[in-house]
């Protein structure tokens, strides 16, 4: 890598590849149908990166956001995949619209737009590897995300649509979101929501809260973490939760539990299955790479997840845990996804968390 200072207290690490880490030669290839195709914010993790001589904190440039880390893992994951964003016409958007392309991710959804700027959010890190988020977006520019101006092609050739609430923050995505998920309901295709609650991004929490609800009764299936179980429904025990999910149309929810795995609900059944025990260094993009990894195999199945036995969906679940649990292991988020063969691996050689 080539390092340089682009200012007196960011560092940003720069390869041929377009992207902080190494993409495999099998990624470099251009797709014609994105069988999984994400939509949301793409933006910049601005990660701890050492400090200057003199004490001064360096971040490195990693490429995120929740649904690009999604489509990226689904990809290494073995299914094909596609973005529909927008990201600012600026150093920042070119950088992100490359590292997608280097990844093999479709890239035709995604808007360069001038006049407003590529979302950027700076990461703090405990001691344990859990993040905090400072954002610099206002409103940014994956909020430009329009229904009536946007190529519906790949929403028209896509099996799976996954999305999160980040988009309805600002107008015109707020507006487009919900349309956009019609649309792909519209045409059969299955739907995923990851309600990724960030509350710095809401000036009024009960407004963000609303708007989160309101998506909850176009999914298929659902990620959340325990706490916005617990917002999205206003219930504190999670099988009441989940079942609250459920009776609004949702086939099937699945609730992370970080160190402890998760659990997983459907109207016919409920399961647990613990997470590996790999050593922890950076949890930022843990939680997408176990979603793209589940979405992938929902995906390969060929089936609704009503169709999923429960010994399939467990095996599906499990290798979604480990997923996550590799990408802990490395910083950034985007750069430490996994791909299947260091998904099998962990799930071969490292035992699981018992919690």
């Amino acid at each position: 890598h080539r390092v340089f200072a682009a200012n007196p207290i960011f560092i940003y690490k720069i390869s041929g590849t377009g992207y902080h880490g190494a993409i495999e030669t099998s990624e470099r290839r251009f797709i014609n149908m994105a069988e999984l195709l994400s939509m949301g914010e793409l933006l910049i993790d601005f990660a701890p990166s050492g400090e200057t001589e003199d004490g001064r904190l360096l971040f490195a440039r990693n490429p995120g956001g929740a649904p690009a880390n999604v489509a990226v893992q689904a990809h290494r994951a073995g299914v094909s995949a596609g973005f529909l964003g927008c990201v600012g016409d600026d150093m920042f958007g070119n950088f992100l619209r490359g590292t997608l392309e280097g990844c093999g991710v479709e890239t035709k959804g995604l808007s360069l737009v001038s006049g407003t700027a590529t979302s950027l959010a700076f990461v703090q890190l405990s001691e344990t590897g859990d993040r905090d988020f400072s954002f610099y977006r206002n409103p940014g520019a994956d909020t430009r995300l329009d229904f009536d101006t946007a190529d519906l092609s790949l929403l028209d050739e896509c099996r799976l649509l996954c999305f999160g609430s980040l988009l309805l923050t600002a107008e015109p995505s707020r507006s487009s979101v919900a349309k956009f998920v019609d649309y792909a309901r519209q045409q059969g295709k299955l739907t995923a929501y990851d309600p990724n609650w960030r509350p710095p991004l809401w000036q009024d929490k009960d407004e963000g809260i609303r708007q989160m609800r309101s998506l909850v009764g176009k999914a298929d299936i659902m990620k959340v973490s325990d706490e916005e179980l617990a917002l999205l429904t206003g219930l504190s025990g999670m099988e009441e939760g989940a079942k609250a999910l459920l009776s609004q149309g949702v086939s099937l929810v699945v609730v992370t539990l970080g160190a402890s795995g998760c659990a997983v609900f459907t109207p016919e059944f409920s399961l647990r299955r613990n997470t590996y025990d790999t050593k922890v260094k950076d949890t930022t993009g843990s939680g997408d790479s176990f979603f793209g990894a589940l979405l992938a195999k929902i995906v390969q199945s060929g089936k609704k997840p009503g169709e999923l036995a429960a010994e399939e969906l467990e095996d599906f679940i499990d290798f979604a845990n480990a997923a996550g649990a590799v990408c802990a292991e490395n910083p950034g988020a985007i750069p430490a996804l996994p791909d299947t063969a260091a998904v099998e691996a962990c799930r071969r050689n490292v035992p699981l968390l018992i919690r």
